[in-house]
């Protein structure tokens, strides 16, 4: 088996041959960080960080780059509203943004660059295109020249023809092109601002990727990517500045994710349907929410509903009820590992082949969603049996291992805390009380709380259950 990408350059699947053998590059295109996270960021966000986990699993070292835009025309309103400086709205919400990731389960990148820690680079790329006359400057700001760069528009398979009579692109007279975009901002009165050689100001929107993807992961990426709606003209310009920086690709494989659509409908701030992450957080729990966005193929739309989440939290209790139950028969168990036995290794061996069939065919995680079920349905069939060796156990963890360690659809549960336990702990913080130790109090409170303990007052004490 060989890996295989669809490549929105070529629009066709390809095996993937990294540039140097047992690394793998990727960087993909973060948020801006003007507000809250929404369930559009989080698909990109789940589902590249489970490429990662597959090119780990096949013994990749992944370099994973994910940047944050912390300056731009959005962060500049935003900040003026709440009376607060551009680095400090950027803050908040950078913080928001990896209490989201924490709240999905997506381990930390390698690197998370922001643009306003590399402006130097920045400065120094667009510097490099005005000397290779693929920039130019006009009123303080500056241009790329897309005329000098014949192959604008292969990514998106857009005509620059065409493009120069209409789409997405603001009339400029300053421009020499329509389809010119900018690469430096002169600043506005009361802006933040950066000195360069063409005056106070700030970068454009794609010129930061170039800048920062060149300088972590060299010339030329092993991947790239992000959302369907990156592809023109963010992604284009990258891919055009870059390459007439470098003289070499930007990227080797170009991945774009599905819209997200609520309810039927495509989500966007005009219609007032987005929905933030972390509200999703509080009402679902996180392995459910992967278990969405991996359910449809990535590069598919996925439609969002609360029918289609409470679907998912079923589903992830299933496997998590047939994993729970081969790790508690696990914990009985006596005697020696052993060997399992051959039919059950062979349906073992056939699931974990085709789980790793589906994962390498463009990474389709919800036919890989369907070996883990099949595995679910063996090891039911297995725990029927009155005696099951350790082998078989051991075995059939392993290979839920394998799989749940790149799509991260189950975790397992804290242990219970023993009722003996609770209600030493209530005695305790009744005590606390008589004697007004209402820190004690709140902190056995708070940790009962955390173990999914409700305290209920009665005429006869006080009473406990689980959540």
């Amino acid at each position: 088996m060989a890996l295989q990408i669809y490549n929105t350059l070529s629009r066709k699947k390809e095996t993937f041959t990294p540039q140097t053998p047992g690394t793998a590059t990727m960087y993909v295109c973060g948020p801006t960080v003007y507000g809250y996270i929404h369930i559009g960021n989080a698909r990109p966000m789940i589902f590249f960080d489970v490429v990662r986990s597959y090119l780990e699993n096949q013994s990749y070292d992944a370099k994973y780059v994910v940047n944050f835009t912390d300056v731009d025309d959005k962060l500049i309103r935003i900040a003026a509203e709440m009376g607060k400086t551009v680095p400090e709205v950027a803050d908040k919400f950078i913080q928001a943004y990896y209490e989201d990731l924490d709240g999905l389960g997506i381990p930390r990148a390698t690197a998370n660059p922001r643009v306003t820690e590399n402006m130097d680079l920045i400065i120094e790329f667009i510097a490099g295109l005005v000397d290779k006359g693929y920039a130019y400057e006009n009123g303080g700001d500056v241009f790329f020249r897309t005329s000098r760069f014949p192959d604008y528009g292969k990514l998106s398979h857009q005509n620059i023809g065409e493009l120069q009579f209409g789409i997405r692109i603001d009339v400029d007279e300053r421009k020499e092109n329509p389809v010119d975009f900018v690469l430096w901002k002169a600043a506005k009165p009361g802006e933040i601002y950066w000195s360069s050689p063409w005056g106070d100001g700030r970068p454009g929107w794609h010129i930061e990727c170039s800048a920062m993807a060149r300088s972590l992961l060299g010339d030329t990426i092993d991947i790239h990517g992000g959302g369907q709606d990156l592809q023109f003209p963010h992604h284009e310009c990258e891919c055009a500045q870059s390459e007439a920086f470098t003289g070499k690709p930007l990227a080797n494989y170009w991945m774009h994710n599905g819209y997200i659509n609520i309810g039927g409908e495509k989500m966007s701030k005009s219609l007032g349907n987005g929905v933030l992450v972390k509200d999703l957080r509080k009402a679902y729990k996180r392995t459910a929410l992967r278990y969405f966005m991996l359910s449809a193929h990535y590069r598919n739309p996925l439609n969002f509903t609360d029918e289609i989440l409470a679907q998912a939290e079923r589903s992830v209790e299933r496997i998590a009820n047939a994993a729970g139950n081969v790790l508690h028969r696990l914990n009985e168990a006596q005697g020696a590992v052993g060997e399992a036995s051959p039919d059950f290794k062979e349906k073992l061996d056939r699931i974990l082949q085709q789980f790793h069939e589906k994962m390498q065919d463009d990474f389709n995680t919800p036919d890989a969603i369907t070996a883990v079920f099949d595995w679910v349905s063996e090891v039911n069939l297995l725990l029927q049996e009155p005696a099951v060796s350790k082998a078989d156990l051991e075995a059939a963890l392993s290979v839920f291992n394998e799989m749940n360690g790149v799509l991260r659809i189950y975790e397992q549960e804290a242990a219970e805390l023993p009722g003996e336990d609770i209600e030493r702990l209530i005695a305790e913080r009744t005590e606390a009380r008589k004697a007004k130790n209402w820190a004690r109090a709140d902190e056995i409170r708070d940790l009962l709380d955390s173990q999914g303990i409700l305290l209920e007052d009665t005429p006869q004490g006080i009473r406990w259950r689980r959540k």
